[in-house]
């Protein structure tokens, strides 16, 4: 079976397309045109992640690129270019596409949406009807922040807290469409926040985590450059956030993949088991950012400069004040023990956020951090 692979340069598709190597004699990864040297970044990551020269020397031999444009009709490919490239294909793994959570709707459906619908098309024209891989997100789950969101769950009653939540239910309403329309299996994969303990380097892509440290530290540096300021947040105390390691997430993925599809859409929770706590949170931003944190339960009437520039992004605060559950039971049955997560705790996420040579001396903090704190 021939595999070809989406967003393979990105943060998750990197790890995915190192554990898809693992099973398969070669890939083929499809670029967005003009994005640039795809195998020399592959190859970088490789490097940096630790696997061997002997098997790194072999990636030309078994990465095949594509230059695509998942926005067209056709992947932005002649004919019958797009035709070749559908007959060859056994699998496709669709796993490119936008997270800005700021974006607008109209840009975040172009990619997320129309790309889908694009890579769907593609299956469609493969004479061996390709088995497709999506890869979605646990929250799709929308504005609901309490409670349990199962796997077979499907529905946007609750509203989302962004457009991006809003494209990707509407990426994978359109799987469900396509699926009943061409009796095809789709298998749905819905991970978690992703993270991971490998220091940040230029040559790798960013995780949500590093975003999220920029965004804040941009904001101290334009409201307020000097001291230690206290910010209030918007959350709750016992609030929680699934946050998932990024590897342990792609070999699931690749697990679930190994298994004969249902027939329609099988979906699955790729998660954590253990959720992190919201001040573990607070205590990170804290340490990368030099601030003082307060949980408030609203917004403060007399938001200073920096609490106003740290709201009005909305991928910041408004996962603090969630409590929800994602079941994965289904995963958890499939796969007994080896389905557990190694602990994602406060060092852990400190070492993916921090370059080796700017660790401080002394050890990263173990411990919630008394100021982040209700008020």
């Amino acid at each position: 079976m021939h595999v070809a692979l989406t967003g393979a340069t990105g943060f998750l598709g990197l790890r995915l397309l190192r554990r898809l190597l693992d099973t398969h004699r070669s890939v083929t990864v499809l670029v967005h045109a003009g994005s640039g040297d795809a195998l020399r970044r592959i190859t970088r990551f490789f490097a940096l992640s630790g696997v061997p020269e002997s098997s790194l020397a072999e990636l030309p031999r078994r990465l095949r690129v594509v230059e695509t444009e998942l926005e067209r009709p056709g992947l932005g490919l002649s004919g019958r270019a797009f035709q070749e490239l559908a007959d060859g294909l056994g699998a496709i793994w669709h796993s490119a596409g936008s997270i800005n959570l700021a974006g607008d709707l109209p840009e975040l459906r172009r990619t997320n949406v129309e790309g889908t619908r694009h890579v769907l098309e593609l299956a469609a024209a493969g004479r061996a009807r390709p088995v497709v891989h999506h890869v979605s997100t646990a929250f799709v789950a929308g504005s609901r922040r309490e409670g349990v969101a199962y796997e077979d769950e499907l529905d946007d009653a609750y509203g989302f807290e962004n457009a991006y939540e809003r494209s990707k239910y509407e990426a994978e309403a359109l799987i469900h469409a396509w699926s009943r329309e061409h009796s095809r299996p789709v298998v749905v994969l819905r991970p978690s926040i992703l993270v991971t303990d490998l220091p940040p380097h230029p040559e790798l892509p960013s995780h949500p985590f590093q975003v999220v440290e920029r965004i804040l530290r941009d904001a101290r540096s334009t409201a307020d450059p000097g001291g230690r300021p206290r910010v209030r947040l918007v959350a709750r105390p016992d609030g929680r956030l699934n946050l998932t390691q990024v590897d342990h997430a792609a070999e699931m993925m690749v697990r679930l993949a190994g298994r004969t599809p249902s027939g329609g859409v099988d979906t699955y929770h790729v998660v954590h088991d253990r959720d992190v706590p919201v001040p573990t949170i607070a205590a990170l931003l804290e340490r990368l950012v030099d601030v003082s944190i307060d949980l408030v339960a609203t917004k403060p009437d007399d938001p200073s400069a920096l609490e106003a520039l740290v709201d009005f992004y909305p991928g910041l605060t408004t996962y603090l004040t969630h409590r929800r559950r994602f079941d994965d039971t289904r995963v958890r049955a499939l796969f007994g023990s080896s389905a557990a997560s190694d602990r994602v705790d406060l060092d852990y996420l400190w070492s993916g956020l921090v370059p080796r040579d700017l660790v401080p001396a002394g050890p990263p903090p173990t411990a919630v951090s008394p100021s982040a704190r209700h008020a």
